[in-house]
């Protein structure tokens, strides 16, 4: 975790971009994140540079590649900081450094170079990138950033979680604690190929890779082999928007994920052909949207006709894994019971051709400021020939933050009850419907048309309450009418006096 003094700078930073004219918080996340790469190549080649006179006075001098060759000395970090005056530093990033680092990568198909084609210097002033360098420097330098490597991952998910409080663009980011959840509930493994098809800034994907190094750090510093399907092969991300796969490729490599495989592409059209790859899938896909026909691919329509993305998402999700991977995805409550064809086979599918484990049942006020919907999150085994003998539900009532605008923390909180429950299922079987949780029994769900909202089956006691007698209640409330009378009489009394 950062500390304060750490989040005081990066807010810092924030007001330098915000009081100097650039608002857009997307925007700014895409230029600190320009600038804390131009810092991060420096770093690198620092290193590179020690290895190199270590080596030398060992085996003498060797080849090495560089990043910077001798014309471009000037515009590595540490010596654009030195810069005499903001102007000077401003004309040299700007016109100088911004265009090397977007043709860094020789390989203009590879990642990197994809990224970064686009890439547009924003920093609105030269007093703005000054101070916003010389914070990023403080920030690097200061010991918790140089004695513990995951502070850097930390940093930028706190820069991130601005996008939460600010703007209402659909791809702004789940909360972070109900993603944390739902990595929790899936356990993701060290032998895992992890996918987020609408990956947004990555945020599933991050949990997914602070969980398994939290859980197998020994593995992964004694297998090789572990260690290299960790940081090249096990994480994968879609999104349509190349700003968005800039910023989420950053906060990946920032959380030692060396190569991240992350495409600019509609995940639900058929340029995107990948099938039975994962063992898990993560997100939260974007609701109420529909594509084009003649875009869609076919192998969707085959599993629910419709246009649906809620809908078709979840196609997607069985398309792309494996026999025997595990999904979890939040939906809008309208996928659980929803009336039409589309809604009805789609829940058909999972229930009758794989196993669908539980729904939890979240409440509206968990996405806001930006979002009211209610949603809850599907939990399922693709098999391929069911599985599906009950259903577990949860009904979520707090997730610890007050549900209106403000989402203010509180100590009411269901999600350490949701995780330690579902980790213990067989101590779920006796709960009765009146419970937060239960089972429900497949038979019960296709008599209900496979309908999987919660309140279809949770039983609900009302307690009967006793009033008073009628004429009880007058005679309290003429006596009432009279203490009023009463009381209004002297105040008339005493102002009269007056």
């Amino acid at each position: 975790m950062i500390t304060g003094e750490i989040k005081n700078k990066v807010d810092k930073m924030w007001e330098y971009f915000w009081t100097g004219g650039l608002t857009n918080p997307v925007d700014v996340i895409e230029q600190l994140t320009y600038l804390i790469f131009m810092k991060r190549l420096d770093q690198e080649e620092m290193r590179k540079e020690k290895e190199q006179r270590e080596l030398a006075g060992l085996f003498g001098e060797t080849e090495v590649k560089y990043i910077f060759d001798n014309d471009n000395q000037d515009i590595r970090w540490s010596n654009l900081i030195q810069l005499g005056t903001p102007k000077e530093l401003f004309e040299k990033v700007r016109n100088k450094a911004f265009d090397f680092m977007k043709n860094l990568d020789e390989n203009k198909e590879s990642l990197f170079s994809q990224y970064m084609k686009n890439a547009i210097f924003k920093v609105p002033t030269p007093a703005v990138l000054q101070n916003t360098m010389d914070t990023i420097e403080d920030i690097f330098n200061m010991p918790q950033m140089t004695e513990d490597k995951d502070t850097k991952g930390d940093l930028y998910e706190y820069l991130l979680s601005k996008l939460s409080t600010s703007g209402t663009n659909g791809q702004f980011r789940t909360p972070k604690h109900i993603i944390n959840m739902m990595v929790e509930l899936m356990k993701p493994t060290i032998t895992d190929i992890i996918s987020d098809p609408a990956c947004g800034t990555s945020g599933f994907l991050v949990s997914s890779i602070e969980h398994i190094k939290k859980n197998y750090r020994e593995e992964l510093a004694t297998n090789t082999d572990a260690y290299e399907h960790f940081t090249n092969e096990m994480i994968h991300g879609n999104d349509t928007d190349a700003t968005m796969l800039g910023i989420s490729a950053m906060n990946l490599m920032l959380h030692d994920i060396v190569n991240p495989k992350l495409q600019r592409i509609d995940s639900l059209s058929m340029d995107y052909t990948e099938e039975e790859k994962y063992s898990l899938v993560l997100a939260n896909p974007p609701f109420k949207g529909s594509i084009d026909a003649e875009l869609l691919s076919n192998t969707l329509t085959r599993i629910v006709k419709t246009k649906k993305t809620e809908l078709l998402f979840i196609a997607l999700f069985l398309r792309m894994l494996k026999i025997g991977g595990r999904g979890a995805v939040i939906v809008p409550d309208g996928v659980l019971f929803g009336s039409s064809n589309a809604h009805k086979s789609l829940r058909k599918e999972l229930i009758e051709n794989n196993q669908l484990e539980a729904i939890i049942s979240m409440p509206s006020g968990v996405f806001k400021p930006y979002a009211g919907v209610s949603t809850g999150i599907l939990i399922f085994t693709k098999t391929g020939n069911g599985g599906t003998d009950k259903v577990w539900f949860y009904d979520m009532t707090a997730d610890g933050y007050s549900l209106d605008d403000k989402r203010n923390s509180i100590d009411e909180n269901d999600i350490p009850d949701i995780v330690e429950r579902f980790s213990n299922l067989e101590g779920e079987k006796e709960r009765k419907r009146t419970d937060k949780s239960f089972f429900v029994p497949k038979e019960e769900i296709v008599n209900n048309n496979y309908d999987l909202s919660i309140n279809k089956y949770k039983e609900i006691i009302y307690e009967k309450v006793e009033y008073e007698a009628s004429e009880v209640i007058i005679a309290r409330i003429e006596e009432l009418s009279k203490s009023i009378d009463e009381k209004m009489r002297e105040l008339k009394v005493m102002l009269n006096e007056e």
